[in-house]
């Protein structure tokens, strides 16, 4: 492997855990430099939206806060490079705490798969797309579950 692809690599692994860090933190104008302007994010397979950033980041606060304690364990990060652009598959662990309707709180646990394109820009490696994979999804409370083909 080139020095250059090495740089690369590291560089799209840290913009993957960058984006994991900032919504646990709740710093969600951080995310702006994870994603292009026009990126496309769909998380309609945890129950979210899908849209362009804008639209996306309008949504995000709200939806995230709603939950007290969460965080995004991400690895098994598979890269491949084309140049400008690429591609990676990464595997996310989330266990979150959700608000219960009628009192307390229950620990759900999403794992899902990430499945992003990526381009270089002037100020380095961006997301130009994000998309979801829903791979298990244990002690969803049932006011959260999302039936196939549908979202909230």
């Amino acid at each position: 492997m080139s020095l250059p692809a090495l740089g690369d690599r590291l560089e799209i692994r840290a913009l993957i855990v960058r984006y994991a860090n900032a919504l646990d933190a709740r710093r969600f104008e951080d995310l702006d430099q994870v994603f292009t302007a026009d990126a496309y994010v769909d998380y309609r397979a945890t129950g979210g939206i899908d849209g362009h950033w804008p639209q996306v980041r309008s949504w995000l606060p709200p939806a995230v806060t709603a939950f007290p304690h969460m965080c995004h364990l991400v690895g098994n990060i598979q890269v491949e490079l084309a140049g400008d652009q690429a591609r990676a598959r990464t595997l996310c662990l989330n266990p979150v705490e959700v608000p219960l309707p009628g009192g307390g709180v229950q620990v759900m646990l999403l794992a899902m798969w990430y499945r992003d394109r990526l381009v270089r820009t002037a100020a380095g490696w961006r997301m130009s797309e994000r998309v979801q994979e829903a791979c298990i999804q244990h002690n969803v409370p049932r006011h959260l579950q999302v039936t196939a083909g549908t979202a909230h």
